[in-house]
């Protein structure tokens, strides 16, 4: 007997999943290309630095905060994986790469489908929620 696909707890829609992406914006993108323009004193210059930090920012922190950001926790929400394991390394390089090659590929047609699968499917899955095996929820950790 085949079982039926399993329903995240909490799922986390569309709104709360941007605001916590803006706040990181705001927090963490902001200042992060104020130090670099400060190092590098040119704005255009400055740029590959600040891609690699938020890179890193975007990879690292969620494993090593649960699946928080910074944004993310005041928005009382986590990247948690489908499995109940703790996001790792691999699932989050899954989540950033993977993903963003496929956003890439179908010219950001991708991206506007993740956003509508988000709004409209009851377990608020993305694509690249799909790709990396994980949800956001609001659940504690």
């Amino acid at each position: 007997m085949e079982s039926l696909p399993q329903i995240p707890s909490n799922p986390v829609g569309f709104w709360r999943r941007l605001g916590a992406n803006l706040l990181d914006g705001i927090i963490i993108g902001v200042p992060l290309s104020l130090i670099s323009y400060l190092i590098t004193g040119d704005w255009q210059k400055d740029e590959p630095f600040t891609n690699a930090l938020s890179f890193l920012y975007s990879l690292l922190i969620p494993v090593l905060w649960s699946g928080y950001t910074i944004g993310k926790r005041i928005a009382g929400i986590r990247i948690a994986k489908m499995n109940g394991e703790k996001v790792g390394v691999g699932t989050m390089l899954l989540r950033l790469l993977v993903a963003s090659l496929v956003y890439v590929i179908t010219l950001g047609i991708g991206l506007i489908v993740s956003a509508i699968m988000v709004g409209v499917r009851q377990d608020k899955r993305s694509i690249h929620d799909f790709i990396a095996g994980t949800y956001v929820t609001s659940d504690k950790p």
